[in-house]
């Protein structure tokens, strides 16, 4: 059985299936099952501060209307992923840490702040879900009393005397939320570690990264029996990953406690510099970590879900292994946010009308999220066409190709493999997810 589901901005579809079959096709794309890649982890988003007091606001019937959306394996985008922050980021409601001033001993370490809002929507999407998500953690900014700046705010550089610290700051939240029945699966060293920002930031140059994590982050969650929590480099944008990545990873103490490197899609969609990264650590892995339509809400958009459906096919194509979306959702202006730093979500939550809007986007992460289960391999898919385009095999043995058409004409489009050959049409404007069943 074939199943063809369509998002398109001529015919206003999203996410549905439709019926394009032809008799003739001037265009191929080839699939290879024979060609494995990458295994891919599954799909994800983040549980900030703000997304989650969001929901706070909503009826009860639109806060789980949202997290069905996302988490339901099968009504839903079927979600396994999840990035939390540790201690405040610029999607938080003011500034904040889980210690009190100059608490060198982190004995008053408490995250009873996120259980107002985070944990709870965490547990209700898990039940959702009816299992557990997998959690990345990532720190924005360490206590500015850490910094040589004093402020969490405008970057800075966390201080060398608490290296220490700031390493034992992870294994207490990674403890706390262990006691919260909840999985973090692996801890990112900075959010953005060579940015600036006007919120909560810290800047890291390579070198600085790479040592933190061999003489303290590596050893601290060793010695503390968190050796199964991974830990992702980088975490930050495409364009000098790879100068990034390799400096740490060739590094022999670094490298051996790094299981890959985190990507975002900010300023650059230099997606070979994904396969650069794996070609010189062909063992270690990618994953993306952050994305959003930046400069608040813009409803019904079909370029911004274009850009998902491009980044996506473009890091997957080049071993990225799952994608973790920025915020699950956010209020009517695109936040709060704390700075003013204003974004949009796949899913709007207006907490004046008490509506929910379903972005482009939303519907472009589902052509993946849907379909692609964890465990699946990306495949070869080969064609000479202007399409862009993304296999999959899935451990049921399905056969999922995701297609996106970004020109102005319609295709006509023969697919085939090793068990199957299907002509259909590719509409212009298009995403297209075609799925060979078993």
């Amino acid at each position: 059985m074939i199943k063809h589901y369509e998002t398109s901005l001529y015919d206003g579809k999203r996410h549905e299936e439709v019926n394009r079959t032809i008799n003739h096709a001037n265009l191929s794309i080839t699939i290879d099952t024979q060609k494995p890649f990458q295994t891919m982890m599954g799909f994800g988003g983040a549980f900030t501060e703000s997304a989650a007091y969001t929901l706070s606001l909503m009826p009860d019937e639109k806060r789980e209307e949202v997290l069905k959306a996302y988490f339901d394996p099968e009504e839903g985008l079927n979600y396994t992923l999840g990035r939390v922050h540790i201690n405040s980021c610029d999607f938080s409601l003011k500034n904040y840490t889980y210690v009190e001033e100059n608490d060198t001993s982190l004995e008053t370490f408490d995250i009873a702040r996120e259980r107002q809002w985070v944990i709870p929507m965490i547990k209700d999407a898990e039940k959702i879900r009816g299992g557990k998500l997998n959690l990345l953690a990532s720190p924005w900014s360490p206590p500015g009393w850490m910094k040589d700046t004093g402020i969490m705010n405008h970057g800075g550089k966390l201080l060398p005397k608490y290296y220490g610290t700031w390493a034992n700051y992870y294994a207490k939240f990674i403890e706390a939320y262990e006691a919260e029945n909840l999985n973090i699966f692996a801890v990112t060293v900075q959010n953005e570690p060579a940015a600036k920002q006007t919120w909560d930031s810290c800047e890291y140059t390579a070198e600085e990264e790479r040592d933190f994590v061999a003489k303290h982050l590596g050893p601290v969650l060793e010695k503390t029996g968190h050796e199964d929590v991974n830990i992702i480099v980088w975490d930050h944008n495409r364009d000098i990953i790879v100068d990034r990545a390799d400096t740490i990873l060739k590094d022999s103490e670094a490298r051996k406690y790094v299981w890959g490197t985190g990507i975002h899609w900010y300023v650059s969609e230099a997606f070979e510099n994904l396969s650069k990264v794996h070609d010189l650590h062909p063992d270690k892995h990618l994953l993306f970590t952050e994305g959003c339509i930046e400069g608040g809400v813009q409803l019904n958009v079909f370029e911004n879900g274009e850009r998902y459906a491009r980044n996506m096919i473009g890091d997957i194509d080049n071993y990225c292994e799952g994608y973790i979306d920025w915020n699950l959702t956010l209020n009517e202006i695109g936040g709060p946010n704390h700075v003013g730093n204003y974004c949009d979500a796949p899913i709007i939550s207006d907490t004046v009308e008490k509506t929910l809007n379903y972005n482009v986007s939303y519907y472009a992460i589902a052509h993946f999220s849907k379909h692609v289960m964890p465990g699946a391999k990306r495949i070869e898919s080969s064609s000479e066409s202007d399409l862009k385009h993304v296999a999959f095999l899935n451990t049921d043995g399905s056969v999922v190709i995701v297609i996106q058409n970004e020109t102005e004409k319609d295709h006509e489009v023969e697919l085939t493999h090793s068990r199957e050959a299907f002509k259909t049409l590719i509409k212009k404007r298009s995403i297209s997810t075609i799925k060979f069943e078993v």
